[in-house]
């Protein structure tokens, strides 16, 4: 035992493989389905709307239930319901690589979004109970260099499966891993005994929830294509905010709530959630314009762009593990940081690419934002699961999750929506195609602003950790006393 009083289980890094194997099909399918969407129009002779949601039923399942998922898992035993999270993953999986049509496609996605979000949202919580606090930074780190690498793998593994076996093998890659996955954790992972229940299941919370995060991504959604001031858009995200109001009042009565909202007001949680939401709001921008600027200005041919797109995700790979080290080394809060500094730098050192640094020019560029974000994966995780008690180290892992998601789904179309004002020079989005037709001055322009503008928002982090640091500093160790003078 520790001086923690934690028990760390004597199979912890074998349990850890098949976990990182689990995280790394996860991401790795989630990054390369999109390389096939071309294909399935002219297959299934639809529309690029109707494919879309080959994407959009996976992800809106994931972002709905990832908070019930995690106290699911809490409640029935975490291994048993990741094992069966594995189990739909792989059937949905094995159903999309046979679909006779886009409509079963769909459906069978939204199933393997079914079976993915138990994977997302009990990975972190595993991982925590297996490891004591002083090894936490080091194992997340080993699962963030694993989730890095299936996103930098997931373009070129999903381009040659489809030049291989066509669109099918696309969804198929997943079964065989899934299943290798859940061999090692039944072999290796313990079966954590379920937290004790205090009522009955928040049924009405989780579906309150659901429906406001659904409301939520589909408004996001929608705002790409028709804009922010869209009665449409405005509507749907009018629905979530009200929904996330009736949310919190149902938690603030419920016996057993999905949410407590007495651990969001932790300044050591609720703040290290918002800080992973601000830094994935700043990746998924990102991300979404880096291939413009490769393809629309400096028209490099799709495998150099997937090749290219793949350095940042590599470099953060690499440095995740020592980065979860170091973490435990020095403490995660001085990690994340410093992560956050460097994220900064890196979007105001976007904010400055020029097309005459060819492809030496951009690795120079994106090199500190796949620094950054290998650094602040693994240390602010496992700042923020050190400070949840330990009845709660599930939801606060589904919470995590649910941050990375929402992160995502927020930056994209706010990267969008700035590209193309700035890019267009007027409030309309506009399309893929009237943007690529612009002159390259014009895209640069869009990028500066959008990459200025998540320098801010990677700034407005760096301010939260400094508070958390300052708190840290002048309080330590209150984190693991709250948490246990609360039981």
């Amino acid at each position: 035992m520790t001086a923690s009083g934690h028990t760390p289980h004597p199979a912890r890094w074998q349990g850890l493989a098949g976990i990182g194997l689990a995280v790394f099909m996860f991401t790795l399918d989630s990054s390369s389905a999109n390389v096939a969407l071309p294909t399935l129009v002219r297959v299934f002779d639809t529309t690029l709307a109707a494919v879309q949601w080959v994407v959009l039923a996976y992800l809106l399942v994931l972002t709905a239930l990832v908070l019930a998922a995690a106290r699911i898992g809490e409640r029935l035993g975490q291994r048993r319901a990741y094992l069966a999270g594995l189990g739909v993953f792989a059937l949905g999986a094995l159903a999309a690589s046979v679909a006779p049509g886009i409509g079963w496609l769909i459906a069978a996605r939204a199933a393997q979004g079914l079976g993915a979000v138990f994977v997302s949202a009990l990975s972190g919580a595993i991982v925590a109970r297996m490891f004591p606090p002083a090894e936490r930074g080091r194992a997340l780190g080993v699962v963030g260099a694993l989730v890095m690498g299936g996103i930098a793998l997931g373009p070129t593994a999903g381009g040659l499966m489809l030049g291989w076996f066509g669109w099918r093998g696309v969804f198929l890659q997943s079964v065989p891993v899934a299943l290798a996955a859940a061999v090692l954790t039944l072999r290796v992972v313990p079966d954590f005994a379920p937290t004790p229940p205090r009522g009955r299941f928040d049924w009405p919370g989780a579906a309150t929830l659901g429906a406001a995060l659904v409301a939520f991504a589909l408004g996001l959604t929608r705002a790409q294509a028709e804009g922010f001031a869209s009665p449409q858009v405005l509507g749907l995200l009018g629905v979530a905010a009200a929904g996330l109001a009736a949310f919190a009042a149902i938690e603030s009565r419920a016996a057993d709530p999905l949410v407590s909202l007495r651990t969001l007001r932790r300044a050591p949680v609720g703040l290290g959630l918002a800080l992973g939401t601000l830094v994935f709001m700043t990746l998924g921008g990102i991300t979404l314009l880096l291939p413009f600027y490769l393809q629309g200005i400096l028209h490099y041919p799709p495998a150099k762009v997937g090749l290219l797109m793949a350095v940042a995700p590599a470099i953060g790979m690499l440095v995740a593990p020592f980065a979860g080290a170091l973490a435990d080394r020095l403490g995660p809060r001085r990690v994340t940081f410093a992560a956050l500094l460097i994220l900064t730098a890196a979007c105001a050192c976007l904010a400055t690419l020029d097309p005459r640094g060819g492809e030496w020019g951009y690795v120079l560029h994106v090199a500190p934002f796949g620094l950054a974000s290998g650094l602040f994966n693994s240390a602010n995780s496992s700042a923020v699961l050190n400070a949840a008690r330990p009845r709660e180290v599930g939801t606060v892992a589904g919470l995590m999750s649910l941050a990375r998601t929402l992160g995502q789904a927020t930056g994209v179309p706010l990267a969008a929506a700035l590209f193309a004002i700035f890019a267009l020079g007027h409030g309309t989005h506009g399309d893929a195609r009237a943007l690529l037709a612009l002159p390259a001055e014009s895209l640069m322009r869009g990028m500066h602003w959008a990459f200025g503008c998540a320098a801010v928002l990677a700034a407005a982090g760096t301010a939260v950790a400094v508070r958390l640091l300052k708190a840290e500093r002048e309080a330590p160790g209150a984190v693991v006393e709250d948490w246990k003078s609360e039981g």
